[in-house]
């Protein structure tokens, strides 16, 4: 008998599993796991709907990769059921390895390691418990596997990934910039000497799907309270480490061993990692806005009440004598020592890169025949900007 079940999703309507290994995936504890991080970290700040999950956009994205599959195999491209069920499996996976809040902490938790590293060190744990069952999904995932447009599928600047990303967060923050056309994009779908390409009729809604991206970052995920939002969270972060490590603060806490750093081995590492989510992070803040540290407290009740610090973007660099000012300012309101000024104030860098160059750029597939970059092919000169990362300086500081 065939299996086959439904999941009905806000965005995308019926989701249909028609692998048993994909239900497998989705019932597995560190999937599961997903339904307690949020897709979008602290967007909720601004759009107060952006309370979405990794475990839905991985449904998602799943979804419209069977689409593009059924799309591609109609134009004649030679998908084999075990290259259909492992491209499946690996898109389903791509994302497991986020912790807590996303890319809020993605560098904050595990020092240096990007979340794609920790998704295919767990998809090599779940295949050893599923007996070599994503043995093909790993080599897909890797790009090693000798079809090079089903790694495409996954990880690139047209993948399925994107597609239901930029879809979902404009469905839950209702910021209408970031909607593409999802069902034509995927049916301009082709394949041509190996690699994944648009046909030129599809040159348009191409046009449209990186304006709005470009969009979707300054609106959404770059926007001033966002990332104002992320330095919030990182600055109680760094002072419970601080007092994990120096003994002024004696608690269990599955973060722990994260922010004392004192994992013995990698394989302790992942196994803590792996029972980590969005409600550990809230256990360290709700704790923190009792304790006795004053300036934790101050750190977590600023959080819990959106007391939210200034911050200032800017296309240039920020003034030594503003920034002075400020902390000045800030070790005068709070009484601080000079060495804890650093908790309530943040610089750094943001980037915007609508479209990047290189070897997985969009490729159009003209009509007679030749492949072009999108942007050549284009008559909209706004898209040759695209190109450009855009770099903005950030200061934020404690009112």
């Amino acid at each position: 008998m065939s299996y086959s079940k439904l999941i009905n999703d806000p965005v995308w309507g019926f989701i249909h599993i028609k692998h048993p290994i994909i239900q497998q995936i989705i019932d597995h504890p560190f999937f599961q796991r997903l339904r307690r991080i949020k897709q979008l970290g602290m967007t909720d700040l601004v759009y107060p709907g952006a309370n979405h999950t990794r475990f839905a956009h991985a449904l998602g994205a799943y979804h419209l990769m069977t689409k593009a599959l059924e799309v591609l195999r109609g134009k004649g491209i030679e998908i084999s059921p075990e290259e259909e069920e492992a491209v499946l499996c690996g898109i389903l996976l791509h994302d497991v390895g986020h912790g807590p809040f996303s890319h809020t902490l993605e560098f904050t938790i595990v020092k240096d390691v990007h979340h794609e590293s920790l998704s295919l060190e767990i998809m090599k744990q779940l295949n050893v418990e599923f007996e070599g069952a994503l043995d093909l999904a790993i080599q897909i995932f890797l790009n090693s596997y000798h079809k090079k447009f089903l790694h495409q599928l996954i990880s690139s600047q047209l993948d399925m990934d994107r597609l239901d990303y930029l879809s979902r967060d404009s469905f839950y923050t209702g910021v209408s910039e970031g909607v593409i056309g999802v069902d034509r994009l995927i049916h301009m779908l082709n394949v041509h000497e190996d690699q994944l390409v648009i046909e030129q009729k599809g040159i348009y809604s191409i046009e449209k799907f990186l304006i709005a991206r470009r969009l979707m970052y300054w609106q959404v995920y770059l926007h001033k309270t966002v990332v104002l939002g992320d330095c919030m969270l990182q600055s109680v972060l760094k002072r419970t480490a601080h007092l994990l490590n120096t003994d002024q603060m004696q608690i269990s806490m599955p973060l722990h061993p994260f922010l004392s750093q004192s994992h013995s081995n990698k394989e302790e590492m992942m196994n803590n990692f792996l029972s980590l989510d969005d409600t550990d992070v809230y256990a360290v803040i709700k704790h923190g806005s009792k304790s006795k540290d004053t300036i934790l407290n101050i750190l977590c009740n600023q959080f819990l009440e959106r007391k939210l610090w200034h911050i200032l973007l800017s296309n240039d660099e920020i003034s030594k004598s503003q920034i002075q000012e400020q902390k000045m300012g800030i070790k005068k309101e709070y009484q601080l020592a000079e060495d804890d000024l650093s908790y309530f104030f943040a610089l750094g860098t943001v980037e915007n890169k609508a479209y990047l160059e290189s070897n997985d750029q969009i490729n159009v597939l003209t009509k007679k025949g030749q492949l072009m970059d999108v942007t050549e092919l284009s008559d909209n000169y706004n898209l040759q900007a695209l190109k450009q990362v855009v770099i903005k300086n950030y200061f934020a500081w404690s009112n």
